[in-house]
């Protein structure tokens, strides 16, 4: 089967990108080993237990693979003009769940190719243990940038990737050039520097990334990160948003990816919504993740980092809050609100 044959019907599948990458270890395991060593997972477990020697072969996942054909779906939207004390929720996380739309489009594209030749096949979609985006760049979807975000020329970085691990011998593609150079946009724009430096390359301390403490981290968020947080209250953007390879990226024509919740809602709302109201507004969402009690926490903090006087009501009723993680991020909150609220020279208003 030709390589371009792949790649056409992964296009008539939905996907922008795609390419052919061997089934086969590859040296940036002994990067990851190296990032895993250093702690840099933070408490994400399921990237440092049993699983990540599995990482190390993709034949682990299908044992007699020849090829892993990678796919990127686009997911870049509008993002509405911002406001004072609205959220931010990171745009993968507007529409519909990715992993849904991005497996039924790997499962058209397998039954497509099996109608061609009959071959053996594994989707994986974001939480298999492989390195996707290794696999990626060997198969020519683009290079890693310094923000560990797979970048293509000309298209930029807003893409959902995902694989199919075949049997099938195919023809693989061509790793692409890393075209950073000098650029350090996304290492001086993070409020957490959490982009640091790995040997020769950058690479991202999750114990300090935005979207690990605000998705990932169960429990109390470090108190040194959460007034650099911002509104954020899920994921970050901020690396992808100051790259400029995204200055001209398309924007997804896909309508599973339309926003289902408003993107940047007010934050006091959030704060009074009841469990049954979270899942019902975020529940076919990837924003359900932290569920809801890291919800709030999150939101909490949001109102603490923006320092707005409204938000001392919401932040009270928050602190009598029954979870203990949440009224301990609203009681901070409230005391950064307080440290806000110093009358200006010549001023009795206050902020």
């Amino acid at each position: 089967m030709r390589p371009e044959t792949v790649k056409n019907l992964a296009r008539e599948c939905g996907f922008e990108l795609a390419g052919i990458a061997r089934a086969e270890p590859l040296g940036d395991f002994a990067r990851y080993e190296s990032w895993v060593a250093g702690g840099m997972a933070g408490e994400m477990r399921y990237l440092t237990d049993h699983r990540a020697e599995v990482r190390r072969d993709a034949r682990n996942l299908l044992p007699g693979a020849g090829s892993v054909i990678c796919v990127g779906k686009l997911y870049n939207q509008p993002v509405p003009p911002e406001a004072e004390g609205q959220a931010v929720i990171s745009r993968y996380a507007w529409g519909r769940d990715y992993h849904d739309v991005v497996r039924a489009g790997l499962e058209q594209l397998a039954n497509k190719l099996a109608a061609i030749e009959p071959f053996v096949w594994k989707i994986c979609v974001d939480t298999a243990p492989l390195l996707e985006r290794s696999y990626a760049r060997q198969a020519g979807l683009g290079w890693i940038g310094r923000n560990t975000s797979l970048i293509n020329e000309p298209l930029g970085s807003w893409f959902f990737l995902g694989e199919l691990i075949t049997s099938l011998d195919l023809e693989p593609g061509s790793p692409a050039p890393d075209r950073c150079g000098t650029c350090m946009r996304c290492i001086e724009a993070c409020p957490t520097a959490a982009i640091v430096p790995s040997g020769e390359h950058w690479t991202i301390d999750a114990r300090r990334c935005i979207a690990y403490l605000n998705i990932e981290l169960r429990g109390s968020i470090p108190e040194e990160h959460r007034a650099s947080m911002g509104a954020h209250i899920f994921g970050c953007d901020i690396c992808q948003e100051v790259c400029p390879w995204n200055s001209r990226a398309p924007e997804t024509g896909d309508p599973a990816f339309e926003p289902e919740h408003e993107p940047s809602p007010a934050l006091e709302t959030l704060a009074y919504l009841s469990e049954p109201e979270f899942h019902a507004r975020f529940g076919n969402s990837p924003v359900s993740r932290p569920k809801y009690e890291g919800f709030l926490r999150n939101v909490a903090v949001a109102m603490g980092a923006t320092g707005l006087e409204r938000f001392r009501e919401p932040l009270e009723h928050l602190s009598r809050h029954p979870g203990g993680v949440v009224a301990e991020h609203a009681r901070w909150a409230l005391s950064e609100l307080d440290k806000c609220a110093v009358p200006s020279a010549g001023s009795s208003s206050y902020r």
